[in-house]
């Protein structure tokens, strides 16, 4: 649905966007991870056909982003990081003025415009004035504004900044609905925890330049490849410290130490050695009481610390 090949972007000296290559499937939810002026928003609007790119190629449902700009923006929902709203017009009247530029008439421009506040759970401020809308009103009515036409593919380009942890909620939640449904989403955010549970895929930009490009797996994958080995997280109550002392002698074991906040012994084992049942093996065969075992999460934070230095354009 989306390749990128080498897409680049320069002003001057500097690259806003390097080289940047990747491919979106259908039904893939890309997670699109960067800090500010990393280059995110300059890769959409590029996508978007709404700036031209200094060189590379780029191709969405098909169709060249240098040939095909209206096949494109057919196909397509955008939804920028700041979009204007009328001030003066109600929330109905906004989506049938998109409406109708999408050439959607009659009676099937009402049907649509209810069906999409619907979708977005706003039906009840269909008479309402866009300026009385809440932040995270706004962005759902932005939302709504991107599925008139019912695209394939949506661009959505910082959808949940700004908002309140409930209207973060609501917004996760229709981006699930928007999955299930097997469109193709790319996410860019820099707020992480908002991705965990909706990319199947991460893309990671610094300074221009795709760190990062693969699967959840492949990422986690990654961090343990720099950690060095798994890391167990493991109790055995008032003998956590003495347990720890234990496991730091076992010559699987990088590092054991005793986390008191946490309440519990981090295990971190050494390259090549993944099987981690060894360690409750061990603990109970030396009498420790056994409260709880598990590997370590990681998560996109984890991820993206570990691969981005902290530099931006």
């Amino acid at each position: 649905m989306i390749e990128c090949r080498d897409l680049t972007k320069k002003y001057g000296e500097l690259f806003a966007v390097d080289r940047l290559s990747l491919k979106l499937e259908p039904g893939d939810v890309y997670g699109f991870i960067g800090p500010n002026g990393s280059g995110k928003t300059t890769t959409m609007r590029m996508l978007a056909t709404l700036l031209n790119p200094s060189w590379g190629e780029a191709t969405v449902c098909g169709h060249s982003i240098y040939t095909g700009s209206k096949e494109i923006r057919r196909a397509i929902g955008y939804m920028p990081d700041f979009f204007g709203v009328y001030d003066d017009m109600k929330v109905a009247e906004y989506l049938e003025f998109f409406a109708a530029a999408y050439r959607i008439r009659g009676e099937a421009r009402k049907k649509k415009v209810d069906q999409v506040l619907d979708y977005v759970d706003l039906g009840y401020k269909r008479d309402a004035l866009v300026t009385s809308l809440s932040r995270g009103m706004t962005q759902r009515l932005g939302l709504a504004r991107t599925l008139l036409h019912d695209p394939q593919v949506l661009l959505l380009d910082e959808p949940a900044s700004g908002l309140d942890p409930r209207a973060r909620i609501e917004m996760r939640e229709l981006i699930k609905r928007l999955r299930r449904e097997n469109k193709t989403i790319m996410l860019s955010s820099h707020i992480l925890p908002e991705l965990a549970d909706i990319c199947n895929k991460l893309g990671i930009i610094e300074r221009g330049k795709l760190l990062f490009n693969g699967s959840v797996a492949e990422a986690e994958a990654e961090v343990r490849k720099v950690r060095g080995g798994r890391v167990f997280l493991v109790s055995v109550g008032e003998r956590n410290t003495e347990a720890a002392n234990r496991l730091g002698t076992y010559k699987e074991v990088a590092s054991a130490a005793f986390e008191p906040k946490a309440g519990v012994v981090r295990v971190a084992l050494r390259a090549g050695h993944d099987d981690g049942r060894f360690i409750p093996e061990r603990l109970i065969a030396e009498k420790f009481k056994l409260q709880s075992f598990r590997e370590e999460d990681i998560n996109i934070e984890d991820v993206f610390l570990t691969i981005t230095k902290g530099i931006t354009n």
